[in-house]
């Protein structure tokens, strides 16, 4: 996601506790197991901030496992807080629900620009959204935000995992183009990791990101211009 982090003061230490607990009541409604029943569409979504006040969020949907394009909608609305580290998903989840709520074709699973459970408190944006939504979600990020890992090769499709301090399995490093930057993959909700990293590789076409994020992306772009 193209992150807007404003300078400015210390987030207020009150907002920071209320939303941390929020957060903390999010998470224990996360689960974590394999998508129940077929999967035939998945979206990707991904936000962006034409300015430092509007946040501009785009769903795609695919068909599986052609990838072939369904439909694609956007919301536009007002930024709600300032950026505050590891809070992203409340900044950036009000505006995505409204576009979700534009899809005429639901999907089967959320790819999300963003993570899932490889977050300090395990409760990225796709877990987020995926809590809220009830529907099965993981994460596809193009940067670490927690964990401990070791480089994979450097061809597509090479993987190790992503771990905490204890070793506990927080996501995937994936190699999604020889010798390009990896993307850090995992579940968020109703997911589990065999299945993003499954469905990651399946959504690869010559790009560093898959299909379902990289069209968001672009058409994250594309609608700016509307603006």
């Amino acid at each position: 996601m193209a992150y807007f982090r404003p300078p400015g003061p210390a987030p207020d230490p009150q907002l920071v506790r209320e939303f941390t607990q929020l957060q903390d009541q999010l998470r224990n409604q996360v689960r974590l197991a394999p998508p129940a029943g077929e999967l035939r569409y998945i979206a990707g979504c991904d936000s962006s901030f034409p300015t430092p006040d509007t946040v501009l969020s785009v769903f795609v949907v695919l068909e599986l496992p052609s990838l072939g394009f369904i439909e694609k909608v956007y919301h536009v609305g007002p930024v709600p807080l300032p950026y505050i580290p590891g809070l992203l998903s409340f900044r950036e989840a009000p505006n995505l629900l409204r576009a979700y709520a534009k899809l005429r074709r639901q999907p089967d699973i959320i790819m999300v620009d963003g993570h899932g459970i490889a977050h300090p408190r395990r409760m990225g944006i796709a877990a987020h959204l995926g809590v809220e939504l009830d529907v099965p979600t993981f994460g596809v990020a193009k940067q670490r935000l927690t964990g401990l890992y070791e480089e994979p090769a450097l061809t597509k499709g090479s993987i190790t995992p992503l771990t905490d301090k204890s070793g506990e399995l927080l996501g995937q490093v994936i190699r999604s183009k020889d010798k390009v930057k990896p993307l850090f993959v995992s579940p968020g909700h109703l997911c589990d990791q065999a299945t993003a990293t499954r469905l990651t590789l399946a959504c690869l076409r010559g790009y560093k990101l898959p299909e379902p994020t990289r069209l968001a992306d672009h058409w994250a772009e594309e609608f700016k211009k509307e603006l």
